[in-house]
């Protein structure tokens, strides 16, 4: 091999090592997309909603949506665990930013809300797959119990409210008022989880 075909070869490999990063945070994008998409669609319209509203949501025709997500089932789970993900990053990110730790809280209490409203149609798709739901619940709880203490720490910390609730018990006092709200568009639990979270603060 002559001198400029060596380095010809060096240079189309070095290019196709720049593109596959490239290629997959491409792809990394694009399927965070999708999952976005679906999640504002399930929270609308439930887990049962049409491909094509989630398609429409995130401009991409239905085949997309099937080529990552083959079946619907992959696509609640792949949802599911990107809000989890979501959520978890959420909390030191509100803390950082916002004002009030107290504040913080609540703003992290909304997305919970809109993530459990997800959560809650997992069970019916997974009905036959016990052992992966529970799997997904045990990363639920290993990923967000400590974000939610964390914030619950802080506000108490700073004097905004009491002590003596656990993150687990805020959290699953949440997860109640949310139960049905995927399947009745009349029931709005913001209101009633707004006053559990104003019961908190210190008197």
């Amino acid at each position: 091999m002559s001198d400029s075909e060596e380095g010809a070869g060096r240079e189309s490999e070095e290019g196709a090592g720049r593109a596959a990063p490239r290629k997959r945070a491409d792809a990394r994008r694009n399927e965070k997309t999708l999952l976005d998409a679906a999640a504002a669609v399930f929270v609308a319209s439930g887990v049962e909603a049409p491909i094509r509203d989630i398609a429409a949501e995130a401009g991409v025709g239905t085949a997309t949506i099937y080529r990552h997500f083959p079946t619907r089932a992959d696509l609640i789970i792949a949802v599911y665990r990107h809000q989890i993900e979501a959520l978890a990053e959420a909390g030191p990110a509100l803390l950082a930013a916002g004002p009030a730790p107290y504040a913080a809280l609540g703003e992290w209490i909304n997305l919970f809300i809109d993530f459990l409203v997800t959560k809650h149609g997992l069970a019916g798709v997974l009905r036959s797959d016990e052992a992966g739901f529970e799997a997904l619940h045990t990363y639920f709880l290993d990923r967000l119990v400590p974000v939610c203490g964390r914030l619950l720490d802080a506000a108490a910390a700073a004097g905004e409210i009491r002590s003596d609730i656990a993150a687990l018990q805020l959290m699953r006092g949440v997860g109640n008022l949310c139960i049905g709200a995927e399947n009745d568009p009349r029931y709005d639990p913001r209101p009633l989880v707004a006053l559990l979270v104003a019961g908190l603060r210190r008197t």
